[in-house]
Parts: C-alpha cells; structure tokens; sequence
C-alpha cells in the first residue's frame, strides 16, 4: 500500500519533502506533481524502479525517460550542451518542455535511445518538484502519468491513490497541475523540431 502525502504547492513542507526524498533514496517509485502534469519518478540509475514504470504503463525498452533537473548547470552535466542551445535554454527554463539532447556519459545507458545515444531533459517550474531535485542533490528519472487505455496524464490525487496504491511507493498530492505534458522539443541536429506540442510554447524562428 502506497503512501501519500499531501504537500503545499506552493509553499512545500520541508518535514515530508525530506521524508520522500529518504525514500527515493531507498528505490521508492512515486507520483509528483510538475509545471506540466503529475509524473513518475525514481533515483537516477534505478533499473528496478524504471522497470516498473514500465510495466504500470505497459511500454517496450524503446520508451524515452526524462531527466528530470533543477537548473540549467545540472542539466549541462547531462547533455553536450553548446554556447547557443545554452542561450536559449535558458529562455525557456525552467518550464514546460521537454528538450532532446546528445547524452554525457553521466546518463546511464538503459535511459538513452541506443542508436542515437539522446535523452530528453527538462527543468519544471513548480516548487514542489523543485524543493524534491534540492533535497536530492541529482536528477529523477522520470516519466508522464499516463496509464494504459487513457488519452491524457491522470490530474486527481485521489484517483491516482485508488488505481496506484499498489503499484508505486508514494504519491504526493500537490494540487491541480493540468493535464497537458511538456512540448517536446529535438535539439540534437542544428535544425530544431518540436516533436510534440503540449503545454509549453516554443518559438522556432
């Protein structure tokens, strides 16, 4: 049976941000609340954990992981980042979107595409995902709460807590998010492309 822990969203307590980063620690699976939508996340290179992300959304090897961080010089110890995709990285972080990027050998490699060697980061902009990378130290291995058979990201704490209760370790309710994911951007070639529109707006003029 599931945890749950209601925490302010705008002002998070410290007692039970510690509290699920502890757990985190210790392989817990949870459900947290982002800019964009609720997620699941796990500590970086927890292969038992990501696996059962897997298994709750029912996607293949193939699905991609975000990297979840919490400024733009964390994000930078993950991705070849440039001078220019620097700058405008910063334009539209934190925030709700989703960037494609070369992989640093800091990712583990079950997180990236294998034959091209990417991964998605992002940087959110809620203090309760914030508060949880600071207590951390390093980033969430994350992925989008949507389950099998629905169209959008699940939006009601109390709706995750009845089909989630005995699939994941802890659920923070942080209130109403939305449900919209992140607007995918591919940074990877010089030619930009949004891969998928979603919250965010990205200007590639």
């Amino acid at each position: 049976m599931s945890q749950y822990f209601s925490i302010h969203p705008v002002n998070p307590q410290r007692r039970l941000i510690k509290q699920a980063v502890e757990m985190i620690k210790q392989g817990a699976l949870v459900v947290y609340p982002t800019d964009s939508c609720y997620a699941f996340g796990c500590h970086l290179g927890d292969k038992e954990a990501l696996d059962r992300i897997r298994r709750i959304r029912q996607v293949d090897e193939k699905h991609n992981f975000t990297l979840v961080c919490r400024d733009l010089s964390e994000l930078s110890n993950y991705a070849y980042v440039d001078n220019t995709m620097f700058r405008l990285l910063r334009n539209y972080t934190p925030g709700p979107f989703t960037f494609i990027l070369r992989a640093s050998k800091e990712v583990p490699r079950r997180m990236q595409v294998a034959k091209r060697k990417t991964i998605g980061l992002r940087i959110p902009d809620h203090p309760v995902a914030l508060d949880l990378l600071e207590a951390l130290g390093e980033p969430l291995m994350s992925s989008t709460l949507i389950l099998p058979g629905d169209e959008t990201p699940m939006t009601d704490p109390e709706d995750m807590r009845a089909r989630l209760a005995h699939q994941v370790d802890l659920i923070i309710d942080g209130g109403n998010c939305g449900f919209e994911p992140t607007t995918v951007v591919n940074m990877v070639d010089s030619s930009y492309n949004i891969l998928r529109q979603g919250k965010g707006e990205f200007n590639l003029a």
